[in-house]
């Protein structure tokens, strides 16, 4: 048993140090910040595996058993191509999880740290890797103790490439808008300056609300729907045994992601313009 764990554990080790360095080296942060965030990022598993513990208690806490009920009811794409209602609506939920704890340990550990975009993008893509490694480490095990060590090669090169890095995509992109809705001030302030949302004054003005959370909120929720239906899409494209879209979806995914961190907007230093503002 704990040979085991002990060679689960290094195998899990090896993806999470990869993936994070390839992303490390796309925008360095300080050690200690990536170190943190990585290690929250681990404990973030620990609400969703008590939440999957107390179903044994609590029956009616597991959404699956009623988007099972709703199985029945298919999307058909083609003739070869369909997709049961209650698949797609669990994924969602897994999906919102998932997403929604990996984003909270960025809010928790970071929220001081962040100086631009591509910070929020980062700590996010770390806080991913924490998740994914205690995820892979309990695939490992499973898959040792149940199918044999000699399944377990494919099940490590399919999670270190595929897994994993769906993690780092999904959450990458919601740190996208996270670091957007935290600089919303000065962002909106430059956006109203150059007369982008000329709709938003408008609207400010009728209902005498705060433009800044407004604006906030509405990335916030923009990201959390966007890093769901990735997420979603993903664990459907694996559900449904549609294996050949799974390349070219994470494919698009890292051109994204790099395109993200490469963009001019996303390195600007809102930090300094948020503190000069207020000054």
């Amino acid at each position: 048993m704990i040979a085991k764990i002990i060679f689960s554990f290094l195998l899990a080790c090896f993806p999470a140090y990869i993936w994070g360095y390839i992303f490390y080296k796309k925008q360095p942060e300080p050690r200690k910040w990536v170190a943190k965030t990585f290690i929250v990022g681990i404990l973030s598993v620990v609400p969703i595996m008590l939440y999957k513990f107390m179903w044994q208690w609590f029956p009616a806490l597991n959404v699956f058993l009623y988007t099972d009920g709703l199985n029945q009811d298919i999307l058909g794409f083609t003739n070869l191509i369909y997709l049961p209602l209650g698949v797609l609506l669990a994924f969602m939920f897994v999906g919102v999880l998932e997403e929604y704890m990996k984003n909270v340990v960025v809010r928790v550990t970071d929220r001081s740290n962040l100086r631009h975009i591509d910070d929020a993008i980062e700590f996010c893509v770390i806080a991913a890797l924490g998740f994914a490694f205690v995820e892979n480490m309990m695939y490992f095990f499973y898959i040792w103790t149940y199918q044999g060590f000699s399944s377990l090669f494919i099940s490590f090169i399919f999670r270190s490439v595929f897994s994993t890095f769906a993690h780092i995509f999904f959450s990458g992109i919601f740190g996208y808008f996270y670091g957007v809705a935290h600089f919303a001030k000065p962002i909106l302030q430059e956006e109203m300056r150059q007369n982008r949302h000329p709709f938003l004054k408008i609207f400010h003005r009728i209902v005498h609300l705060k433009a800044t959370p407004l604006f906030a909120e509405e990335k916030l929720v923009e990201g959390l729907i966007v890093a769901m239906g990735l997420h979603a899409f993903f664990n459907v494209f694996l559900e449904m045994g549609w294996t050949f879209m799974i390349l070219p979806y994470l494919v698009g995914g890292y051109m994204l992601l790099t395109y993200l961190f490469r963009k001019k907007e996303n390195h600007k230093r809102y930090d300094l313009l948020w503190t000069l503002e207020e000054e």
